[in-house]
């Protein structure tokens, strides 16, 4: 039987699966391996975190639909925005996702019909194109200028194109280019939105991991910045908690409400121990989090230091747990160089095309290994003469 399939299906595997099956080889042949691909913490969640994620999966209670958040949810949430940003939230300006990936993958369900315009930066992290695309949206890319910061060109955005967009994807501390932006950028951001009459989703999923003690904000934190968009923030990368896939969509609350109810046609609420742990975390005690983000400046120092060191220049992060590095001399494909680089010396790094059209040219490393591996893999990076090229 010939089997047709829709155009949504045409993506294949993510980029992470494949380096995973690369990886996997070369462990079978009792090869060296350093990891650095995929952005999952290699720290532990705080033991009364799981604690709580214990007692609660031991009540039978737990496992019936939840149905929405708890409140105790809702205000651990509310009280952590305050803390953290000066940001005052309302109940309906709240609610919960299976991780940001999983939201900004359904958001367009909600701003969309088929056809219309979201933008998206380039390069970005491949759910910001893809998931609008697989919502039935036209994505169209914005530039983020290397010459200035990696901030995003609203300027270079044609007049037709802003008047025709229903939203923006804006991510910073960015994945994967390690910026930050200043103050003056998210007011010019607000005033565009305003002018084009277009809906801005901002992804704060890095906002705890920052270094050089550059701490950024939150989009929702500027004038009117509630009056035009939205922001996705995550437990996932702050709390160690990746696999729990607890995040939470806040601002605008027509926008909330409107992609509250269509996840309702999808979604029966979050887990309960789930809930339980983002409770915990939100309200427990927060020394590991600056402990973690005091060791990710570490691994940073010494990846970005050891590289350069070598001769790879241009290795550099100002914050999230990523590295961003512009392709060696002599190599312009990032895919074909990861490939080699792997075989060389064991070292893996996401190559800078899978983050779209304006990542090709540069790779992009986790720092998700202990400050010695790191070295190891800069050694064996030395060693097999890949930069020698």
């Amino acid at each position: 039987m010939n089997f047709s399939f829709s155009q949504r299906s045409q993506f294949g595997a993510n980029i992470f699966n494949q380096l995973n099956d690369k990886k996997l080889a070369r462990l079978q042949q009792g090869l060296p391996v350093y990891n650095l691909s995929i952005g999952t913490p290699d720290f532990a969640p705080d033991a009364h975190v799981m604690e709580t994620v214990a007692k609660a999966a031991l009540e039978p209670e737990n496992y019936k639909y939840s149905l929405t958040e708890l409140p105790r949810l809702i205000e651990a949430v509310q009280a952590w925005y305050i803390r953290r940003f000066g940001v005052e939230l309302a109940r309906e300006e709240i609610t919960s996702v299976y991780g940001s990936q999983e939201g900004i993958a359904h958001i367009a369900m909600a701003l969309c019909d088929p056809g219309e315009i979201i933008l998206a930066p380039s390069p970005c992290y491949p759910i910001f194109s893809i998931g609008p695309a697989l919502c039935g949206a036209r994505v169209e890319y914005y530039h983020l200028d290397p010459a200035n910061d990696w901030q995003p060109d609203l300027e270079g955005i044609a007049p037709e194109i802003a008047r025709a967009a229903k939203a923006i994807i804006v991510s910073f501390p960015s994945n994967p280019t390690c910026a930050v932006l200043p103050d003056s950028f998210y007011h010019k951001l607000i005033e565009f939105a305003n002018k084009y009459e277009i809906i801005v989703i901002h992804d704060n999923a890095y906002s705890e991991i920052y270094f050089d003690g550059n701490r950024p904000g939150s989009f929702l934190a500027y004038p009117g910045a509630k009056e035009v968009g939205v922001e996705f923030n995550s437990l996932s990368k702050t709390y160690n908690l990746t696999g729990a896939r607890l995040s939470f969509l806040l601002g605008n609350a027509e926008i909330v409400g409107r992609f509250r109810d269509v996840r309702s046609q999808i979604d029966y609420g979050s887990f309960l121990p789930g809930q339980y742990a983002a409770i915990a975390a939100l309200e427990g005690p927060q020394e590991s989090v600056a402990a973690h983000r005091a060791e990710y400046q570490r691994r940073r120092d010494d990846l970005c230091g050891g590289l350069n060191a070598i001769g790879w220049k241009g290795v550099c992060s100002k914050a999230t747990m990523f590295a961003w590095a512009p392709l060696p001399a002599g190599y312009t494909d990032s895919a074909a160089f990861c490939a080699e680089l792997i075989e060389r010396s064991g070292v893996i790094c996401t190559p800078g095309a899978a983050f779209g059209p304006g990542g090709e040219g540069y790779v992009r490393f986790a720092l998700v290994l202990p400050e010695e591996k790191i070295q190891e893999g800069i050694k064996a990076i030395d060693a097999c003469g890949i930069l020698k090229k």
